[in-house]
């Protein structure tokens, strides 16, 4: 692939929902915006702004009303094994154990059962759950289950991960250590991620570039580049001056959006 092809790319993407009587509701108003291969970028800005509308047409789970939405140059029309999906709620399936939900990616691949087995092992090993394979979903706390959710995401092996608010439901001290497994694990795979939050200092602890929307009908406001030093951990990576500097740029933008 040429390098100059983004991996993920929109391209002037509208989405309008119809309401009754004829209304209309434009969620996101011509909305492009990049990620290159290997690269970490988050959609950032308030609630109801779109966010989350964006990461589901780049899924395939939502049609785009206006615009192109491409992978690898090519547009999409629907859901494809190249983008692995990470949900906020742990969708995990109950009568499934750990191992087998995320052997459920695999289920269409042409692995053969030892080398699904090897691949089940391997990212239960990344995300530190190796030990609950046989662990029913109801008998791991919310954390566990969501590092489930991104075991199974990432076994299938996707090009891209798109991740919507993944540490949203999350207590204040499992969100910490959902992002550093978070670092560790994208760094050990280098997978290209777009990831949804309405957290400033997660945004800049885990992107390369932040994307910073409006309020509905959700815009791109700016494009802020994270020029933090990598590996990052959280007290090291916020204790820095430029986190600082950031994080007081990106409240201003965010600010404005509120006070309108």
């Amino acid at each position: 692939m040429n390098a100059s092809i983004p991996k993920l790319e929109f391209e002037h993407v509208w989405k309008r929902f119809s309401l009754a009587r004829g209304r209309e509701l434009i969620a996101v108003q011509d909305v492009s915006l990049f990620v290159q291969a290997n690269e970490f970028v988050s959609l950032l800005g308030p609630s109801g702004c779109g966010k989350s509308t964006l990461l589901m047409m780049s899924a395939g789970l939502e049609t785009v009303s206006e615009g192109v939405i491409r992978v690898n140059g090519r547009p999409i029309h629907g859901p494809g094994r190249e983008r692995g999906v990470v949900f906020q709620s742990y969708t995990l399936f109950p009568w499934l154990n750990v191992a087998e939900n995320v052997r459920f990616a695999l289920l269409k691949s042409k692995l053969e059962r030892a080398e699904q087995d090897q691949q089940v092992e391997l990212y239960l090993q990344r995300v530190g759950l190796r030990e609950f394979a046989q662990a029913m979903p109801n008998q791991l706390s919310g954390g566990m289950r969501q590092r489930v959710a991104i075991a199974r995401a990432l076994a299938a092996q996707p090009e891209i991960l798109l991740m919507d608010e993944p540490f949203g439901a999350l207590d204040a001290q499992t969100r910490l250590l959902m992002q550093d497994l978070l670092l560790q694990v994208w760094q050990q795979e280098q997978t290209t991620v777009l990831f949804v939050t309405h957290d400033v200092e997660e945004a800049i602890l885990l992107s390369d570039r932040i994307y910073v929307m409006s309020a509905r009908p959700g815009r791109i406001k700016a494009e802020i580049p994270v020029d933090l030093p990598r590996p990052r951990s959280l007290l090291e990576t916020e204790a820095l001056p430029r986190f600082a500097e950031l994080r007081q740029q990106i409240l201003a933008l965010l600010r404005a959006e509120v006070q309108l």
